[in-house]
């Protein structure tokens, strides 16, 4: 069976992601800090006849997530799908007046690091097999810049430009990347800011292989 990874697997998006990718028929594998959370999260998929398991693995620690992803393809097989969505809510935000290099090192060390490490550890078996998707997420600072989010924005949106260089440097190889910025409250109450709704776009993004980039907006109906 072919084989996704959500990297910062949670009972919101990532679970949903999961769920889509595994109605198409994938198994899944799930990453993120907590081993007992991320076992409620494969028992449920378990009960929807999805095959799912769960590794931990700090974004923050880089080896952590090296080691995970090397347990992964020795327990699962080769990964098929890398997905890149943590979230650290104890780093601190700050307005773009207050940005120091202090308080955004953090940022860049997790999200821009974490997804190079990530991304480093499949791409090569992704190259050599001549195929995979790679899809990295990010709020949507990148694309409609909050000040109030200053540092965190610095760091998405490096991590949303080597996404998209990724995406041109991989062209003929058969490996897709794509950056998706997401400006919605996540299941905050509209219709299409539901997580369910919002993997949906993942789906068509690995199905169609084309576009570099997608910025996920959620209007009031």
């Amino acid at each position: 069976m072919p084989l996704i990874t959500i990297i910062g697997a949670g009972p919101g998006l990532g679970r949903e992601i999961a769920r889509a990718f595994g109605r198409k028929g994938f198994d899944v594998a799930l990453v993120a800090r907590d081993q007992t959370r991320l076992d409620a999260l494969a028992q449920t998929l378990a009960a929807e006849g999805i095959t799912a398991r769960g590794f931990t693995a700090d974004v923050g620690q880089p080896a952590t997530i090296t080691s995970a992803l090397r347990s992964i393809r020795e327990s699962l097989g080769p990964i098929d799908i890398l997905e890149f969505s943590p979230a650290d809510p104890t780093l601190e935000s700050v307005d773009a007046l207050e940005v120091t290099m202090e308080n955004l090192q953090p940022q860049i060390d997790f999200y821009l690091g974490g997804a190079i490490t990530a991304v480093g550890a499949v791409l090569p078996d992704m190259i050599a097999a001549g195929a995979g998707t790679i899809l990295v997420t990010t709020g949507g600072g990148p694309m409609a810049p909050t000040p109030a989010r200053g540092n965190i924005n610095i760091a998405a949106a490096g991590l949303r430009n080597w996404t998209l260089n990724l995406h041109s440097a991989l062209e003929g190889t058969g490996v897709y990347v794509a950056h998706v910025a997401i400006t919605a409250l996540i299941g905050g109450g509209r219709p299409d800011a539901e997580p369910d709704v919002i993997a949906q776009s993942y789906v068509k993004l690995h199905d169609e292989r084309r576009d570099d980039q997608l910025h996920y907006v959620a209007y009031d109906h």
